[in-house]
């Protein structure tokens, strides 16, 4: 190789180092109208956010008055859950019970986390209908079958088999609709399940699961929403929500 394209090479080289250490990062992107904003049609439509990406402002740990001092950390526009990092789960300040809710996240490898509603803190543990975040492949709850992996109901009520799951370590986009006492889980764009609160179906369902129970389990009330602390790495990020009455 002569030495004028040895130097080219050498000055492209230069220049593309260059260009990925100016590169914006991802709270910058952030800030600057990509993750964690709405656009004024969601804003005139109702929406509102769970998440600025950048404080923890709405957020605290459940039975705690304020948000936790470890476990969780706010990481590229994320709020993430370190692996073992402990800091237990998160809710909303505010309480729904007519509700739509989008969100992104990702999991680790072998990772299990959660979405939860409904929950109220007079029960004293975070029991909730809860939209299950799992690695299907890889983890033990993924292998059991439909009624413990990603988008069911946990343990009550199985995903459809036919759904769009980008694998651990890609963001996945999932949404929540509670209108009057019927449900839906969604998933990539596509419906997971539904189920109607206080059904005979449902009530079924809940019987042959770990929350049968559980005072008041499968009726509707106003509660927080909660992100959990499996134990796992976990990222979420464009939590946003429309709530009836607000």
């Amino acid at each position: 190789m002569n030495a004028r394209i040895t130097s080219g090479l050498t000055c492209l080289a230069a220049i593309a180092t260059a260009c990925w250490l100016a590169r914006p990062s991802r709270a910058a992107e952030s800030a600057a109208g990509g993750l964690n904003q709405l656009s004024p049609a969601e804003k005139a439509a109702g929406w509102k956010l769970l998440f600025d990406g950048q404080t923890t402002n709405g957020w605290r740990g459940f039975k705690r008055p304020a948000f936790p001092d470890r476990g969780w950390v706010i990481e590229d526009g994320c709020l993430k859950h370190l692996a073992k990092g402990g800091g237990g789960d998160l809710i909303t300040v505010g309480k729904y019970d007519e509700f739509d809710l989008e969100f992104e996240w990702r999991i680790a490898p072998g990772a299990n986390s959660g979405v939860k509603y409904f929950i109220t803190e007079e029960r004293n543990a975070p029991i909730g209908h809860e939209f299950q975040l799992v690695d299907d492949l890889r983890h033990a709850d993924g292998k059991r079958g439909p009624k413990w992996q990603t988008a069911s109901f946990y343990d009550c009520l199985p995903a459809a088999t036919a759904k769009t799951l980008r694998p651990a370590g890609e963001f996945n986009h999932s949404r929540i609709l509670v209108q009057g006492n019927h449900v839906e889980h969604w998933l990539n764009g596509g419906k997971t399940l539904e189920y109607e609160l206080g059904s005979e179906a449902l009530k079924g369902a809940i019987a042959n699961s770990k929350f049968r129970n559980v005072a008041g389990f499968g009726t509707k009330c106003k509660g927080h929403v909660l992100l959990q602390d499996h134990g796992d790495e976990v990222w979420f990020r464009n939590l946003k929500i429309r709530a009836a009455g607000e």
